[in-house]
Parts: C-alpha cells; structure tokens; sequence
C-alpha cells in the first residue's frame, strides 16, 4: 500500500514527521506537504500560477520520500493524483494538526480539506488533530494502533476518519471514543476586539476563550474529558456509493 501523508502546518512540523513513521509500518510513504503554514485554509486551492515543489532530503523520517510545495494542502493531495508523480497512492493521512479539529472548526479545516480532497479520486482518508501543541503522549501511545485499525475499515466513499487526541498526560487519558459526531459550537469561543484607528476605520482581531460545555456524543466534548474522539466527516457533493 502507497500512502500519501499531508498536513497543513507545513513541510517541517513535528507532527507529520511521526504520522509519517507510523504509516511507514503500514505501506511506502510519500510526503508531500505545504512548504510554510497553511492553517484553516478549508478545500482551497491553487489556480492563477505555478507551483514550486522541492525534494526534502532532510525530512526527520527515515524510510520516505519527501517534498513541498508552496500550495495548499488541498494542493499537494491534488500534486500526488494529477500527473506529478508516477505513482498514485492508495490512501491519505492527513496530519498531526497542532490544534483539535472538532465540530465547527471542521469546516475551516485544511488538514480536514487535504483529507476530503482524497475522496474525488476514490481513495480513503483519516485525518488526525490534537487538541494543542506539538505531539504528546497520547498520540505517541495511539497513533499507530487508530491509524493501523482504521486504515483497515472502510468507509462509504463520500466519508473520511476524523481523529483527535486529548492533550493530556497519557496517565490521565480515559480511552477512545468512537461514532463521536461534530459539536455544533467550535473548540474556542472567538470574539473580535475592535479598535479604533480613527477616520472612519478600525482594525479588528481575535480573542478566544476555550469553551467548557459540549453536548455529550460530541468530538469536542470527548476531547475536553480526555478521551481520543473517533469520528467520520461527510462530503455532502459525493454520494455514498
């Protein structure tokens, strides 16, 4: 099995160095990544000019090929499956994204739109996101055994897996939840602070606050009580067959 690994936190994060050496277990690696941060770019891709992609001999996993390109990560799924390279994969991880991917912010997603872009060419998609900061050790002790066992199940075509992890100290982790459906409410309760420039202008810019409450069933309401939230997302475009 050839599998593409993506993300949008860019070429040199740590968390797509350790999902991609835990796809190596699982079948040959290709990565292909965007060269800077590219967060919250949705299903967005490039159209008005060319690309540059550049081989990473020095990506921080053994056993794969490497590069990026100064796209999307839609971009880059779109690079593996339209002429690019030889060879199509079979399947996409999409991830570790530093930040969770629950509920709303599935929608802004660029690490969920890398994913859903997979879904056009037939081929299988997980995603994995933890709730902030670099890799922890709940993800180090489970990506392997969620990736390993997903990998194996199929979904209708129109569906991804949508993975993620609390950050909390392994010792204090209460599991996996699986069939977690959206929250409908974001990770954090934004607001944007207004200040004035004068002349008829002001800039604005986000403040958040996490949330506390989440509805029970919930991806984010998993996370915040410290289980691993399993979880599908649906392209409503593709139909299920």
């Amino acid at each position: 099995m050839k599998i593409l690994v993506t993300n949008d936190d860019g070429i040199y994060a740590p968390g797509i160095a350790f999902l991609a050496e835990a796809a190596r277990r699982l079948g040959s690696v290709l990565v292909i990544a965007p060269k800077e941060q590219q967060s919250a770019m949705s299903h967005r891709i490039t159209l008005d000019r060319s690309m540059k992609m550049e081989h990473c001999p020095d990506f921080p996993a053994e056993g794969v090929e490497a590069y990026s390109l100064d796209g999307t990560p839609a971009d880059c799924v779109r690079a593996a499956f339209l002429g690019a390279f030889d060879e199509k994969p079979d399947m996409v991880f999409s991830g570790i994204n530093e930040g969770a991917n629950c509920g709303f912010d599935i929608q802004y997603s660029a690490t969920v739109g890398a994913a859903m872009e997979a879904l056009l060419y037939d081929v299988p998609a997980l995603c994995f996101s933890q709730e902030r900061g670099p890799v922890g050790e709940v993800c180090r002790a489970y990506l392997f055994r969620i990736s390993e066992e997903l990998a194996g199940r199929r979904l209708p075509r129109n569906q991804i897996w949508n993975v993620n992890f609390p950050r909390c100290p392994l010792s204090d982790c209460r599991g996996i939840l699986y069939d977690r459906r959206p929250c409908q409410t974001a990770f954090f309760d934004d607001r944007y602070v207004r200040k004035e420039l004068g002349a008829g202008s002001w800039e604005i810019g986000i403040d958040s606050d996490y949330i506390s409450r989440a509805e029970e069933g919930t991806d984010v309401r998993a996370v915040l009580d410290g289980y691993i939230s399993v979880g599908t997302v649906t392209n409503t475009v593709l139909s299920a067959d």
